[in-house]
């Protein structure tokens, strides 16, 4: 088995889902010209990604045992390459023809793709908690600077096709731009290819959970303790407060600072991207509980000044204090979970990751409704209730845990197992 190739293809997949992810949201605007969309509406077909998402994590997590790790990370680059082609021919509707048949295709071409973000997920967490059981928290933060990664790539590339293309002038004409976002669209087949290509005929092992011989159902019951379901009603919170301004970052700034948010978002992934590899030394001096506790209070402010913003220098200004609290959100929630209930396994994570995405499903179309009544600004202002409230659950449980003498992995072994 081939640790390193592993390691790199399950990058490489969280790399695509994060280029996905920035394509679609600097192609709302263009989208909602075209197909003659709302906000809203356009919040609905970028939504429909993150209810395919829940759907293709909740299931394959469940069933992952069972299906095979590499065989739902080759189906997940099926689903990346036929869903990007499904969306550039959708039928954009004629002048005074219903708009339906078109929102219809891009909702379904976008459900594609969340199923395949779904499977991605679904393989690579428990994969690298398998992988490396003594550093998990570490591990999957460094798997998961590669969706920050992603945005990285995905936005220079952005930016230099809407440049190249001449997409951000006052007179590009109408099918320039409806060229510029198909192509655009179309960069994911690149390193949807490049994965399965570094999975294909791997051998991949089996999860630390059956590894240690714990049986299926006491993997499910799990799933009932206190403490995970407030994990799961948590990461409900932590994934909206991310994902969701994530997803709108590009025209809330252009809307309130005149800039390309593209450029915003990519320097949020930035600061993401470097934190992430440092999340080892940092959980190890004030636990994973305490980096939750204080990425929301930055999250929260960063938020809140985010929905003040009106120049470049403010919008970067407040976009770093953000930046800075949402990094640890994701990574660290899948990695308390994974060290507090290992014999959760995969169907942990995957819940955990289900939950996450079905609640940015949700967010995104209400984001849209503020945006369409309240203005940009709303859009901001409002989300920094989530990570305000998270801040008290985390701290309390900060203060629950060290009541207790201390958060700590708890470690499987197989005489352990039942």
């Amino acid at each position: 088995m081939n640790r390193s190739r592993l390691f790199r293809a399950s990058c490489t997949a969280l790399a695509t889902a994060a280029l996905v992810f920035t394509i679609r949201g600097d192609i709302a605007d263009a989208l909602a010209g075209d197909f003659r969309l709302t906000k809203r509406e356009v919040g609905w077909v970028m939504g429909a990604g993150f209810w395919g998402f829940t759907l293709s994590i909740i299931v394959g997590g469940a069933l992952l045992d069972w299906l095979g790790m590499r065989r739902l990370l080759l189906l997940s680059a099926g689903g990346y390459i036929v869903g990007s082609i499904l969306t550039v021919t959708a039928p954009m509707p004629a002048p005074g023809a219903s708009t339906l048949p078109g929102f219809l295709s891009l909702f379904a071409a976008t459900l594609l793709i969340g199923l395949a973000h779904g499977l991605v997920e679904a393989v690579i967490n428990p994969l690298i908690a398998t992988l490396f059981p003594d550093e998990k928290t570490h591990r999957l933060n460094v798997l998961h600077a590669w969706w920050p990664g992603g945005f990285i790539v995905a936005s220079v590339l952005l930016v230099s096709l809407t440049g190249i293309l001449g997409l951000d002038r006052p007179d590009a004409s109408p099918a320039v731009l409806t060229w510029g976002w198909k192509i655009k669209m179309l960069l994911i087949l690149l390193p949807a290819a490049g994965f399965a290509m570094l999975a294909w005929g791997q051998p991949f092992p089996a999860t630390e959970r059956v590894a240690s011989g714990v049986a299926a159902r006491d993997m499910f019951r799990e799933a009932l303790r206190p403490l995970f379901i407030l994990l799961f009603a948590c990461m409900w919170l932590t994934a909206a407060t991310e994902l969701g301004p994530d997803q709108w970052m590009a025209s809330l700034i252009k809307q309130l600072a005149g800039i390309q948010g593209t450029l915003v978002l990519g320097y949020t992934a930035l600061i993401m991207f470097a934190l992430r590899f440092f999340a080892g030394p940092v959980a190890h001096r004030i636990s994973p509980l305490g980096i939750l506790t204080a990425s929301s209070v930055l999250a929260a402010v960063g938020l809140l000044a985010l929905s003040h913003v009106r120049t470049p220098l403010a919008a970067f200004a407040a976009a770093t204090v953000y930046g800075v609290g949402k990094t640890y959100f994701w990574p660290t929630m899948l990695g308390v979970v994974s060290e507090r209930f290992p014999k959760g396994g995969a169907l942990l994570l995957g819940l955990m990751g289900g939950g996450g995405m079905l609640s940015v499903a949700f967010i995104l179309p209400i984001m849209g409704g503020w945006y369409d009544t309240s203005g940009a600004y709303a859009a901001f202002r409002y989300v920094a209730v989530l990570p305000a409230l998270l801040t008290v659950v985390f701290a309390g449980l900060t203060l629950y845990f060290r009541a207790r003498g201390g958060y700590r992995a708890i470690r499987m072994a197989p005489e352990e197992a039942s």
